[in-house]
């Protein structure tokens, strides 16, 4: 965001993980860095157990959250374990962004090969907040944010982006 005019968003960093923390959480210090780095805020950073309800209740507290314009959510995509993420999210979208998942697979496919086909990307809106959900690699935060959410997120992108479908900017 070079424009002096446009607008920084609140972003929430939520990471999915059972065995994350501060400390060892590069996704999470990749997409903070990231999105300070594009004029945004890191409206709040959490992590979060693999677990559908634990997941569901943190992030429902973000979406009610006035405050909160976008949350980016890493880890907890795929198919192994207890990886979680898609089935805890679908149920509180209002909206799917379906060529998220197949923009991101499209983009990861490049630089990883058939493997892309494990990641459950998705994203949607939910009480008019967007969600992006990305694997848990750093490498896979990097593509979404590169290659899709950094422009989304960007009022200046043309020929269009999500920041006009975000309430909060509407409030102030």
């Amino acid at each position: 965001m070079t424009d002096e005019n446009l607008k920084g968003l609140s972003i929430a960093v939520l990471t999915v993980s059972d065995t994350r923390t501060r400390e060892n959480d590069t996704s999470g210090d990749f997409l903070v860095k990231a999105l300070e780095e594009a004029g945004h805020h890191t409206g709040n950073r959490t992590i979060v157990r693999d677990d559908i309800y634990q997941i569901r209740a943190v992030l429902s507290a973000l979406i009610a959250d006035v405050g909160i314009n976008a949350v980016l959510m890493t880890g907890g995509t795929g198919f192994s374990g207890r990886d979680s993420t898609p089935e805890a999210v679908r149920p509180l979208f209002d909206k799917a962004i379906d060529g998220f998942g197949e923009v991101f697979r499209a983009l990861s496919y490049e630089e990883i090969g058939s493997s892309t086909v494990q990641s459950r990307a998705l994203a949607g809106f939910a009480n008019s907040t967007v969600i992006f959900c990305m694997p848990g690699s750093t490498g896979a935060c990097k593509t979404a944010w590169n290659g899709l959410i950094c422009q989304q997120l960007d009022s200046g992108h043309r020929p269009c982006n999500f920041v006009g479908v975000l309430s909060v900017l509407e409030h102030e």
